[in-house]
């Protein structure tokens, strides 16, 4: 390499694919210093390996061994890790100069170079032999050692610790984090704890994620720094605070792993989650009413009810609470949606022209005041089928974007049916495995309606036929990752209506509490259009 051309810029490296690690020179050659890549562009545009350039033994450093006051550093830190300074004609420090050696010789075989005017780093010799920074300073093994993202930091920590116990930096900074920490890993696993200090930003922090794991269980601690850097607090002269915090370093645990000593804050949180009561007391005895973060399935046969319990939930909960609800009738466009919940304060079918032609505008506009007007329903404005991704991309909008609390998802097949796989099991296994991760990550309670399969041999659903779990439509997973399964069954066939509009309620499952069973029975009056809570229309409760 001709050490005599400059530094132009940054650029990403086409054989590891980092970002910025290929370093452009005035020449035209480039270099990747990204720990293990050997990319090489000679000035003509060749490209070739870096073990092709002429091998470097040793460089010879540039500069003095000096403080750097800016930063807050001592001349016997750069003393330790051979850090060097150049100074202008004025007297100013313009560069840093940090050496790497070669991890078997101890020689100097790389540098990199950081111009203060610009913060700009370039880079001069070989690295695929070095090891880390500062390496070479210390000792085979000992108590603790704390590895850094960048040089500066690892003088910054050693600084804050009066130079007790070993500070490292990565080569290649976050992108390279990994690589780095595996090619030097036997000797990082000779100390019995490794702190990781990487930035406290995003790139740092996932950086810190992929190097934990890689050591032996309980070794490795990350601290997590009230500032951007280890450079910035000791600049800023918080030095306590970082050393607190460095004792403070939690050991890593692979997520999903707690310890019994977190369980107690968590069950704080908990604690306030109170239980919203569905509208029918009855219900409320098995279920102790729905809750965020929970899961319940409404299912029945065809026209049996369901959309109609769906809209009193929707009705009730923009009643008796302050939350937002979103709702996804995928059956029906928004209209109807609209004079459905209308429908509900006026008590009166709305949709029915009869009966809207015997309400005014004025009645009308107060009905809609009373609900819409509330300003707490968020709508899906779709009619029909529509793909997994963008069922989850609303829903999870609703949730984060709308800050809704409660969503209502009416219905599960007609996601489904636009699925291309013709896979009915698989899909629904797809969709419930990410509607259940979805309600954990946002919190919210969904209410979700699924259809049943018709049963063989058996008193058809909407003829009275009791529901099980197992005739769920297409898949176990419904049952599985819901909380609470609630089955409706009436028979529409039968001669006196009193029975033939009267809804059983049974729990098929409940996680809350564990009872299942016929609940409740429901009345649905057509006058209202409202299901009101009744006694079992034969006077047989003995199920109960």
């Amino acid at each position: 390499m001709a050490v005599e051309s400059t530094f132009v810029q940054h650029e990403p490296c086409p054989s590891c694919g980092s970002s910025d690690n290929l370093a452009r020179y005035s020449d035209g050659h480039a270099v990747c210093f990204s720990g293990g890549c050997n990319h090489y562009e000679h000035g003509n545009g060749q490209i070739g390996q870096a073990e092709q350039r002429k091998p470097m033994r040793s460089l010879e450093m540039t500069g003095v061994i000096a403080a750097i006051p800016d930063r807050r550093i001592s001349q016997s830190t750069c003393q330790r890790y051979g850090v060097t300074v150049e100074y202008g004609t004025d007297g100013q420090i313009v560069k840093h100069h940090y050496p790497y050696h070669n991890k078997d010789t101890g020689a100097v075989t790389g540098t990199k170079v950081r111009i203060t005017e610009t913060k700009s780093f370039y880079a001069t010799g070989e690295f695929n032999e070095a090891g880390l920074f500062g390496q070479q300073a210390f000792k085979t093994g000992g108590k603790y050692i704390t590895i850094t993202e960048g040089e500066a930091d690892a003088l910054a920590v050693n600084e804050m610790f009066d130079g007790k116990w070993p500070v490292v930096s990565i080569r290649s900074g976050a992108a390279g984090a990994a690589k780095d920490i595996k090619a030097n890993l036997e000797w990082l696993e000779t100390f019995d704890n490794v702190v990781i200090c990487f930035d406290n930003d995003k790139a740092g922090q996932e950086a810190a994620k992929s190097v934990l794991n890689l050591f032996t269980p309980n070794k490795a601690k990350n601290v997590t720094l009230p500032a951007k850097d280890a450079g910035d607090m000791l600049k800023s002269n918080q030095v306590q605070a970082f050393v607190k915090e460095w004792w403070n370093a939690k050991t890593f645990r692979p997520d999903g792993i707690v310890s019994g000593l977190d369980t107690w804050d968590l069950l704080q949180e908990k604690r306030d989650v109170k239980s919203i009561p569905y509208p029918w007391d009855c219900l409320n005895a098995f279920t102790y009413g729905f809750r965020p973060q929970e899961l319940v399935t409404i299912t029945s046969g065809s026209g049996m009810g369901k959309s109609q319990i769906m809209r009193e939930l929707e009705y009730y909960l923009l009643k008796n609470t302050e939350d937002n609800i979103g709702i996804l009738a995928l059956e029906e466009d928004i209209p109807k949606t609209t004079l459905g919940i209308m429908s509900m304060e006026a008590n009166k079918l709305l949709h029915v022209p009869e009966v809207r032609a015997g309400v005014s505008i004025e009645e009308e506009r107060g009905y809609w005041e009373r609900t819409f007007g509330l300003d707490k329903l968020q709508l899906l404005d779709h009619w029909g089928s529509t793909s997994e991704d963008d069922l989850l991309g609303r829903i999870r909008y609703m949730a984060k974007g709308l800050d809704c609390k409660w969503i209502i998802l009416d219905h599960l097949s007609i996601v489904v049916s636009d699925q291309d796989n013709g896979d009915e099991r698989k899909a629904i296994d797809s969709i419930m495995t990410n509607l259940r991760k979805l309600v954990q990550e946002t919190g919210v309670g969904l209410f979700l309606v699924s259809h049943l399969r018709r049963p063989s041999g058996a008193k058809a659903h909407e003829d009275g036929g009791k529901i099980s779990l197992g005739e769920l439509r297409g898949s176990a997973a419904i049952a599985q990752l819901s909380d609470i399964v609630i089955g409706l069954e009436r028979d529409q066939q039968h001669v006196d209506p009193e029975i033939r509009n009267t809804t059983t309620v049974r729990v098929l499952k409940n996680r809350f509490v564990g009872l299942t069973g016929p609940a409740c029975y429901l009345y649905y009056d057509k006058e209202s259009g409202r299901m009101i809570e009744t006694a079992c229309p034969t006077g047989d409760n003995a199920e109960f």
